[in-house]
């Protein structure tokens, strides 16, 4: 009877169901010992069922508020460390992380971090982490087994060095999976210290978790991989003039070769080295022994940061012992997020008269050397065709005010330096079809299809020229770069070519010269911005 019963009550789950009173009369009346404890561990194992799957809700919503406030930001980057950020303070941890391994140097690498306040963060000790150190959390990962541990002091003696890697980091509790793509592990992430009692139920969540990380992860790559091509298209045009030219990363000390010779190639070291090591064994055979000492100096990516401070490019000449005089130069390319110098290009030019009459074609491809934007060839090509197309649009032609007396006072470094800030700041302004060229000295062009309005026009101006607005020159001081531009429409007219379009702007342009300021002129207006 006893039994038949508590299959009845299991079968129904008729033990949540029963009012508290109709229970107690069952218990009084069947008085078996073995009876009341069936229906103990009965309503026990439905009570945790209840609160197992209350967690479960919980947890599922956690994730789905992580999924859609990482959605909230464009950059993966942010994506990946709002989602840890979130998921973190919900769920009470003390630290998220994210680690990526090399499994060519076997080392891993901590690439993300979330901690909680007072929280002490740990991610620029944990770069190039040797993976022996937990080689066993790798057999656990390939094993299908997540790492769950509730004490580090369980570990102590089997996994000391794993443990002492722990320790200095006050990880008491711990829980770890591993970002999996088409069955190959290449890293994982980790939950320390999170609450006690949430601490199974983290667990069961890691997979899912990490199926959300891995997409993620995947679209950053994406992402940077595409701004990694188009960055080295748009320094490979630039190349043609140079004897060599390189990316490097300032963080990491890696360097892509955008073009090379074979002399340089043959002296560099053989295996993988940093650009510093390389630049150091190139740099000791290529220049004429008077000046190998200021060109180890100038290259000292070390120092880099603080004498590129403020500047968009520095430059150093030395005499060579294969390619005469030659011209290096370090170019800013970005910073991270935190304003720091990021990656710059290292570039060397041969200035020798004789290599620069073999190089006098160059000067006929589309990139104009010293800016990186396009030449005059190029860009008259470009408008014009547009022209011939019938494609409206805004043509705008801006000149430096009193350029000359700039290279007078200055130098023609500091020149140089104007022109690279004017060129750089024109082309932020500009849309991927938008036409920015040089003219040649300190003239530059600019056609904009699509505006073909007044306010339009004085919206564009404006952008134009609070960029040249910000433009500080470290070695003049406070003084500003003053521009004048004139601007002339062009509505699609078949009697109007480019030489025409080009008058009616140059027109515009000696107008604004005769006011003091940024001033810029269309159809017969002057106004200062």
């Amino acid at each position: 009877m006893q039994l038949r019963l508590c299959r009845e009550l299991l079968a129904a789950n008729a033990v949540c169901l029963i009012s508290e009173r109709t229970f107690f009369t069952i218990l009084m009346c069947e008085k078996g010992a073995f009876f009341v404890n069936i229906c103990y561990y009965v309503v026990s194992y439905k009570c945790i069922e209840l609160e197992m799957h209350m967690k479960t809700k919980k947890y599922e919503s956690i994730m789905n508020k992580a999924m859609k406030a990482a959605m909230n930001y464009e950059n993966p980057d942010d994506q990946i460390n709002e989602f840890i950020r979130f998921f973190g303070e919900h769920i009470g941890s003390e630290r998220i992380y994210i680690f990526e391994d090399n499994i060519r140097k076997k080392v891993t690498n901590n690439t993300y971090e979330w901690c909680a306040d007072g929280i002490e963060p740990q991610i620029k000790f944990l770069q190039n982490v040797d993976m022996s150190i937990i080689d066993w959390w790798y057999t656990s990962f390939n094993d299908g087994r997540n790492i769950s541990t509730k004490d580090i002091e369980e570990i102590k003696d089997e996994y000391p060095a794993a443990y002492e890697l722990l320790k200095v980091q006050n990880v008491k509790s711990l829980a770890v999976s591993p970002f999996r793509y088409k069955d190959e592990i290449y890293g994982f992430f980790g939950v320390d210290n999170p609450p006690e009692s949430e601490m199974d139920e983290i667990s069961r969540f890691l997979d899912m978790i990490g199926t959300f990380l891995v997409l993620l992860l995947k679209q950053r790559n994406v992402f940077k991989k595409s701004k990694r091509e188009a960055m080295f298209s748009a320094y490979s045009a630039l190349a043609g003039i140079y004897l060599s030219m390189h990316i490097i990363n300032l963080k990491t000390g890696e360097f892509h070769e955008i073009k090379s010779t074979d002399f340089i190639r043959d002296n560099m070291i053989k295996g993988e080295h940093t650009f510093a090591e390389q630049i150091n064994s190139v740099m000791k055979i290529l220049p004429s022994r008077k000046y190998v000492e200021s060109v180890l100096e100038f290259v000292d990516i070390s120092t880099l940061p603080e004498r590129m401070k403020n500047k968009t490019t520095i430059v150093h000449e030395f005499l060579g012992n294969y390619s005469g005089w030659c011209r290096e130069r370090f170019i800013r390319v970005d910073e991270d997020s935190n304003g720091e110098l990021w990656h710059v290009v290292y570039a060397v030019e041969v200035i020798d008269a004789e290599k620069r009459k073999e190089n006098r074609l160059l000067y006929l491809s589309e990139t104009d050397l010293m800016t990186g934007i396009r030449n005059r060839g190029s860009g008259e090509k470009a408008i014009a065709d547009l022209i011939k197309e019938e494609t409206k649009g805004l043509m705008c032609l801006l000149d430096c005010d009193k350029f000359k007396n700039v290279n007078d006072t200055y130098g023609h470094v500091v020149g140089d330096a104007v022109i690279i800030a004017v060129a750089r700041s024109l082309q932020s302004v500009c849309r991927e079809h938008d036409i920015c060229m040089r003219l040649g000295g300190d003239e530059f062009a600019m056609f904009i299809p699509g505006i073909t309005e007044t306010k339009d026009a004085e919206s564009f101006t404006m952008r134009v020229f609070a960029k040249l607005k910000d433009i500080r020159i470290p070695e003049m001081g406070d003084e500003k770069i003053y521009v004048s531009m004139g601007e002339a429409f062009y509505k699609g007219e078949k009697d109007i070519d480019f030489d025409e379009l080009y008058r009616h702007a140059d027109s515009a342009m000696y107008k604004s010269k005769n006011n003091t300021g940024y001033c810029a002129t269309l159809e017969c207006v002057t106004k200062t911005f």
